[in-house]
């Protein structure tokens, strides 16, 4: 028999749904409460707010990029660790779209979330930078230490920036799909083109066939899914 899920984190998994599924302006803790056929006094026993709610998905999202944006221990990077980030940056957003979505007035609407979010920013920009220089370590990228800072800020500034840029490409911003997200991921990819080692080239060259979705397709996705709803 499986265990029984808390109430706070059958709450906090419902939030995500109809954030995801909505937007976060357009719900309320009514609206959640009712989803999941509870009274507002329960939800509100054990969330004072939606922003309490928010934050608790922030930490996750935040736990979840934490585990995976490091470096490798102990050897050198490969192109499958390249893989490997793609994968994990796809999955991370496309299961907390609505944070990348709403970001500029969720941060407006919460200073503590706004510091959060500073820091784990600065974090990730770190991180990048240790990625890439691996990459170059490794013979897989060739590029010199500003190229590294200013390729990893240009890959932030993608990935924090791309659901926003779906968003504008249609009237129905509700619906967003993998593919579409996926499209962002590969942005990110061919941003390295010029700085790829001919020794890499052939693997790299797999992965950009991996993660092509053409930009018609993935705007038509998000179009077709916005007239389901």
């Amino acid at each position: 028999m499986a265990p029984r899920i808390k109430t706070s984190e059958r709450i906090v998994q419902n939030s995500l749904e109809l954030f995801n599924q909505q937007g976060e302006r357009s719900i309320s803790t009514n609206h959640i409460a009712a989803h999941m056929e509870i009274s507002p006094g329960n939800l509100y026993y054990h969330f004072p707010n939606k922003q309490a709610i928010i934050a608790v998905l922030f930490s996750e999202y935040e736990s979840l990029v934490d585990s995976f944006l490091r470096p490798p221990q102990g050897r050198a990077a490969t192109v499958e660790d390249k893989r490997f980030y793609l994968q994990e940056l796809l999955a991370a957003m496309w299961r907390y779209r609505f944070l990348h979505r709403d970001l500029e007035h969720l941060l407006d609407s919460d200073p503590d979330l706004a510091a959060r979010y500073r820091r784990f920013s600065q974090r990730c920009l770190i991180y990048g930078t240790h990625i890439y220089a691996g990459f170059v370590e490794a013979g897989i990228l060739c590029m010199d230490k500003v190229q590294i800072e200013s390729l990893t800020l240009n890959a932030w500034i993608i990935l924090t920036s791309w659901v926003r840029f779906l968003c504008t490409t249609r009237e129905n911003s509700n619906h967003l799909s993998e593919q579409a997200i996926k499209r962002g991921v590969y942005q990110v990819l061919v941003l390295e083109a010029g700085f790829v080692t001919d020794q890499a080239r052939d693997a790299v060259n797999a992965l950009y066939e991996e993660f092509y979705v053409p930009l018609a397709q993935a705007l038509e996705d998000v179009q077709h899914d916005s007239r389901l709803s």
